[in-house]
């Protein structure tokens, strides 16, 4: 068998940094850390957290000592809360999402009008609308588009912008977009702002190259994880047999050994020892049926 993996799988810089400080501050402090909401999407790496002894809340009103916010940020009441009861933030939402956030309040203090893309449920998204005001529409698919101008129309607002969630899909934000100028016509003006994050811009671009070659593609990262799932997603398009695996347990060898060229990726928010954990395995399996 023969193993492809790829260069771009693992920690993206904004997980790293999330996590490293995150162990830092459990490191060197003698009072309760607490975090609000999944400080990243993979369950291996919150539980080594809570074993450290960082608490895990979904309100901010249940902190009784500093807060640390999670990598996909946080709605902006959110902020205004905690500085309302005298709550130390530490803030490890990624940049690039914080760049996101000035840039949808920037335009909207202009008066231009808002779209969003992103999945609905997911917490950066969650974070990012709260920023874009009241002239704003969310859009998760192309399907949503003819609702979302015609909500736009009704405010007579001409100056659009398109932005994205940092881990959504490339090629159907490129599809939306190419949708939207072709809807607005010349007499809106719009302004696409692809924030989709390098990293997994590059990583779904590999995951797409990886999976046209090889006869299974395997995805490790957790169900949760926005970034994993775009990768699942891609993979399925270009590759008859994929699957996809939270850690070690999730391996099925008898199901592998099938197949003569395995692809994988992982996610984002995945940690490289579990990514190199299951490489292992499979590679054992296969020494051993030498």
């Amino acid at each position: 068998m023969k193993l492809i993996v790829g260069k771009t799988s693992g920690f993206c810089n904004g997980v790293r940094n999330a996590v490293e400080i995150a162990n830092k501050e459990l490191e060197h402090s003698k009072n309760k850390i607490y975090c609000l909401g999944e400080l990243v999407h993979n369950k291996n790496v919150i539980y080594k957290l809570k074993q450290k002894g960082l608490i895990f809340i979904e309100n901010i009103e249940q902190a009784q000592g500093k807060v640390i916010i999670r990598a996909h940020g946080i709605a902006k009441s959110i902020y205004d809360k905690a500085k309302e009861l005298k709550i130390e933030l530490k803030d490890l939402t990624c940049p690039k999402v914080l760049k996101i956030h000035q840039i949808v309040e920037e335009h909207a203090s202009k008066g231009y009008y808002i779209f969003l893309v992103g999945k609905a449920d997911h917490p950066e998204t969650i974070g990012t609308y709260s920023f874009c005001g009241k002239n704003s529409g969310l859009i998760q698919d192309i399907c949503d588009l003819e609702k979302a101008v015609e909500k736009l129309k009704k405010t007579g607002i001409k100056k659009v912008i398109l932005i994205t969630q940092t881990t959504y899909n490339l090629a159907k934000f490129q599809k939306i977009a190419e949708k939207l100028k072709e809807i607005l016509g010349e007499n809106i003006e719009l302004k696409i702002i692809n924030s989709i994050c390098l990293s997994t811009e590059l990583r779904q671009k590999e995951a797409e190259k990886i999976s046209k070659d090889v006869d299974l593609m395997i995805i490790i990262g957790d169900k949760k994880s926005s970034n994993t799932n775009k990768l699942y997603e891609i993979s399925c398009d270009n590759c008859k047999n994929v699957i996809f695996v939270e850690n070690e347990t999730d391996i099925d060898l008898n199901y592998i050994e099938q197949f003569e060229k395995v692809g994988i990726m992982a996610g984002a928010s995945t940690p490289k020892e579990l990514i190199e954990s299951i490489i292992e395995i499979i590679k054992n399996k296969e020494v051993c049926n030498a």
